[in-house]
């Protein structure tokens, strides 16, 4: 099992910047690729993000590329989503998620089989 604990969220103005963290423990040698992901009220959890953990190919969704980046510390077992130029639309709970076997170009929740409880993020326009 692998567990998963997200910080860093909160309330900014659009515009403004958030860095999110997600630390992961157990068996952390298991894993292949981790992800974000988020879920606004009344919507579907969408992707935001993933690495690979070995090589760090990274990908994001089309919302999010040039103000979104993705990247992670094995010595720490730490993924970070550094958020830039954030918009009204960006608020929703981000979700850390990883996987033992999807390759990181996968974008469906259904692939990842660890997921942390989620952090609020808010840009206030």
């Amino acid at each position: 099992q692998v567990q998963l604990v997200e910080s860093g969220g909160g309330l900014v103005q659009a515009g403004g910047s958030l860095r999110l963290s997600c630390a992961a423990s157990g068996r952390t040698s298991s894993i292949a690729t981790m992800a974000w992901f988020r879920q606004a009220p009344g919507k579907e959890r969408e992707f935001v993000s993933a690495i690979r953990w070995s090589g760090g190919a990274t990908y994001y969704a089309d919302s999010v590329k040039g103000r979104f980046t993705i990247s992670r510390d094995n010595a720490k077992n730490t993924m970070y989503l550094q958020m830039n130029m954030l918009k009204p639309e960006d608020t929703a709970i981000y979700y850390c998620a990883a996987s033992s076997y999807a390759p990181a170009s996968s974008r469906s929740a259904n692939n990842f089989n660890f997921w942390g409880q989620g952090t609020q993020v808010t840009a206030s326009s």
